[in-house]
């Protein structure tokens, strides 16, 4: 539209030059009046300063208006580019960071895994002497030593287990499960945590024979009667994604271990009832793997985020370049259709500029001159 509106001007320019010229040529045959000859030298100064207005305002603003147009396309594509890079970039460093950390880690976990396992031997066995029998204080003793355990294997609540959850069985039947530890694709385990200490506390504080034998076997029929009752409550029918088999958690290692060694079938008959007997050890070794799968299933998931990082970032590469070979179809454009304009302007032998030094040769007062260069291309 620019291109037409300055090949108008053009042409109006040279028409009105033929006019003006018409009229001087008439001018000299009639002897017209002075007034005339200077009106018609204001008319053609005019004319010449609206025509190289008119040029100088459509190029600016072309050039302005490609600048604008590149500098927005430009700014709107290699700023998210660049962020996307940044991005990319600290999370491939994260990756490899902790890849190489996680032996350190690992061998770090496992000294205060041990540390942690005799220290919880200790307390489990000085509250053991204190409790006495209070079974209110001994089933809150056992819910912390768990939750310990769980936030000491790295898992938080409510986003890697529930505590106290209920749920419903097929009889519609209100099940109040003590602890569900949630596992990477919507699988989770069921804990049940067991203290049995009053048999237990009874036989280590006893210095009878006969008496510790006693306390003894109501330790056994303690537990057993628990893997009996946990048996029948069949969490495994609940209609969650979960293992055959449910954990129940002795919060006193040396009290299982008593036990262990005075039935050796004890472990196998809460197997055979699907159900894994553990302590705090086993258990923790157990908690840190669930807290390293979440931690593999978050890293996978951060190389997938990746890879889709990649994909839009290559969709903005190849939308970018796209860009840059229209800007430049576009100032290919833009240069031919000058040229084109400057062709008409000062080729052929009848050309604009020549038609327009005539008038001056003719006598046409001017008070400037056309540019040289310009004179020399239309010769």
């Amino acid at each position: 539209m620019d291109i037409v509106i300055l090949l108008i001007g053009i042409l109006t320019l040279s028409s009105l030059g033929y006019v003006i010229f018409k009229f001087n040529l008439k001018d000299d045959k009639t002897d017209d009046s002075q007034q005339r000859q200077d009106e018609i030298h204001q008319m053609k100064e005019m004319l010449t300063l609206e025509f190289k207005n008119l040029a100088n305002e459509i190029f600016e603003e072309k050039t302005k208006k490609i600048t604008e147009v590149n500098k927005e396309n430009l700014s709107n594509i290699l700023d998210p580019l660049k962020e996307n890079i940044a991005r990319f970039e600290r999370k491939v460093e994260s990756t490899n960071k902790d890849a190489v950390e996680f032996n350190a880690i690992l061998k770090s976990e496992i000294n205060h895994l041990k540390n942690e396992t005799l220290k919880m031997r200790d307390d489990a066995n000085n509250l053991a002497n204190a409790l006495r029998g209070e079974s209110k204080t001994q089933g809150d003793w056992g819910e912390q030593q768990m939750e310990t355990i769980l936030n000491a294997a790295g898992l938080e609540k409510n986003i890697h287990y529930e505590k106290e959850k209920n749920l419903k069985n097929e009889n519609e039947d209100n099940q109040r499960l003590d602890y569900i530890v949630k596992l990477p694709g919507d699988k989770c385990i069921i804990i049940d945590s067991k203290v049995s200490l009053v048999a237990y506390v009874n036989y280590y504080n006893s210095e009878d024979k006969d008496d510790k034998k006693h306390y003894l076997k109501e330790h056994l029929k303690s537990i057993n009667t628990h893997i009996t009752t946990l048996s029948n409550k069949n969490y495994q029918e609940l209609d969650i994604n979960q293992p055959d088999y449910i954990l129940m958690f002795m919060a006193n290692e040396p009290a299982f271990k008593l036990a262990v060694l005075e039935d050796v079938s004890l472990y196998n008959k809460a197997i055979d009832r699907n159900i894994v007997m553990v302590t705090n050890s086993t258990l923790f070794a157990t908690l840190k793997t669930v807290a390293y799968m979440w931690k593999q299933d978050k890293a996978n998931k951060n190389a997938i985020e990746i890879a889709r990082q990649a994909g839009s970032l290559y969709d903005k590469f190849q939308s970018f370049s796209e860009d840059l070979i229209k800007v430049g179809n576009n100032l290919n454009t833009t240069k031919n259709t000058y040229e084109d304009a400057m062709k008409k302007l000062t080729d052929g032998k009848d050309n604009l500029v020549r038609k327009t030094e005539r008038l001056r040769e003719l006598g046409a007062k001017a008070s400037k001159k056309i540019n040289p260069k310009l004179l020399d291309r239309s010769e």
